[in-house]
């Protein structure tokens, strides 16, 4: 299952991939379910996009350079097509429009995933002029807050709220589908929060709860899925089991749940832990304490370097069959090692190599250093997870890559997830949490956060050494 598509140090192009609503039996009451398919873009520098979208305090995030898993949908009368990264660790839908300095510039960075253009729409209506959205190294997307049609995997949305970046660095929209306290309009504004996405199709009547399951399926395939008001029980093994989130500072602002162990194969890696780990199908890597990733690169062989804020493993550890063991509470989240070996290809089209000629690929897992840790996509990718919003709960099990089958059930109103089995006695996380009450995440520019997030330090020397020396050598890491 090793990935054909390398993480590239230049963008690939790939072709569009359409919504589609999933097919259901038509001699039987239809859930209320929109399902999307998404598609896997190549990285051409994870670390640094990582690094980039980590921020202090609101992870409203923001892809600098390419998207990882997308989206497509339509926006406006008549439609227009855009394709949004889809993001669980950010709240806002945002789209850049074509008059943008960065769009209108010769190299069209903005044609990929389309723009959006309101004076052509005869839906379009002004919110407001207070969408702004910023990292700590300044560089960020602002404009207007509109309400249009949207049409997204089948389901057509009136008056959806977003934002419309008049100027922004990124190439690509948003689509930030995570608890509304981490919306702009509510950080940065300070006013209520609006009715995002997920909100609004349980408000449309699109869907019965607002709750979504997330199929990202193996590092080599190109598309994944992810059902809104649903599970599909043919994309994971064995049982779902639930398990609550952890609120930040009083306030359930993230997907936070408890890590409690963590083996490879046999070996113990750390025990008896209680610690808070962030999902986010934003972030393109793992991020673990650092002692956690020390003991684990001990096992793989990994060589770390500290300035770089990366790994590096020989590529043939992708063909080891031993698992890195996720246990929280109850359940175990298996992943294989050629999840987490992610290939590295050069400008010249080559790979690197460390100084003994063996081929090396970036590792996967990285140290949190004194910030958020994150179970990123290469955790998420073994993983089937429902997103339980309305009842702050996380249910978890191990995916089911490139299932063939499909058996879509409805999460109703006030029942329990499908087929998901509450886990008792799960423990409460104990570090990585902030324990005071607060606003949770939603204060942008607060440097005072409880909860801060480093910045993962910058690999730009290790990608121009790669360039010059046209990926011919690999320093050695030691």
């Amino acid at each position: 299952m090793r990935s054909a598509a390398a993480f590239a140090l230049v963008a690939s192009i790939i072709s569009s991939v359409s919504v589609e609503a999933r097919n259901l039996q038509n001699d039987v009451a239809q859930p209320k379910v929109v399902n999307l398919s998404t598609q896997r873009k190549a990285v051409p520098n994870p670390v640094q996009r990582d690094r980039l979208r980590r921020r202090d305090t609101v992870r409203a995030s923001l892809d600098n350079e390419e998207t990882l898993y997308f989206v497509n949908g339509t926006i406006g009368t008549p439609a227009q097509s855009i394709r949004m990264h889809l993001d669980t660790g950010s709240s806002d839908l945002w789209v850049n429009t074509p008059d943008s300095d960065l769009c209108s510039s010769r190299s069209q960075p903005c044609s990929f995933a389309g723009t959006y253009t309101a004076n052509d729409s005869s839906t379009y209506e002004y919110v407001g002029s207070w969408f702004n959205i910023s990292y700590v190294d300044g560089s960020g997307a602002s404009g207007d807050y509109v309400s249009d049609t949207i049409t997204i995997g089948g389901s057509t949305i009136d008056r959806l709220q977003f934002g419309i970046g008049y100027e922004s660095t990124s190439g690509q929209g948003i689509l930030g589908i995570g608890y509304a306290v981490n919306e702009v309009q509510v950080g940065r504004a300070g006013l209520e929060a609006y009715e995002n996405l997920p909100m609004r199709m349980v408000s449309t009547g699109a869907i019965q709860r607002n709750a979504y399951s997330l199929w990202l399926n193996d590092l080599d395939a190109n598309t994944g899925s992810i059902l809104f008001g649903g599970v599909d029980t043919e994309q994971y093994t064995g049982t779902l089991m639930t398990l609550p989130i952890q609120a930040d500072g009083g306030v359930y602002s993230e997907f936070l749940i408890t890590l409690t162990a963590l083996h490879i194969g046999d070996t113990e890696i750390a025990s008896n832990q209680a610690l808070a780990v962030l999902l986010d199908s934003g972030s393109s890597l793992t991020y673990l304490p650092d002692t956690i990733a020390e003991s684990i690169y001990e096992q793989v062989d990994a060589q770390y370097v500290e300035s770089d804020g990366a790994a590096y493993v020989p590529c043939s550890l992708a063909d080891n069959t031993t698992t890195l063991s996720f246990t929280f509470s109850d359940p175990v989240i298996s992943v294989d090692m050629n999840e987490l070996v992610l290939d590295l290809v050069t400008t010249s089209g080559q790979r690197p190599t460390f100084s003994n000629g063996v081929t090396a690929c970036l590792f996967g897992i990285a140290p949190a250093g004194s910030g958020t840790n994150v179970l990123g996509d290469t955790f998420l990718r073994s993983a089937y997870v429902v997103y339980d919003l309305d009842n702050n709960q996380i249910s978890l099990a191990q995916t089911n890559f490139n299932a063939t089958q499909t058996n879509v059930q409805e999460i109703a109103s006030g029942a329990a997830v499908p087929g998901a089995t509450f886990v008792s006695n799960s423990v409460q996380a104990t570090e990585g949490v902030a324990t005071s009450s607060g606003n949770g995440n939603a204060g942008l520019g607060n440097d005072s956060s409880a909860l801060s997030v480093q910045a993962v330090v910058s690999v730009s020397a290790l990608w121009a050494l790669f360039a010059a020396a046209g990926a011919s050598t690999f320093i050695t890491m030691i």
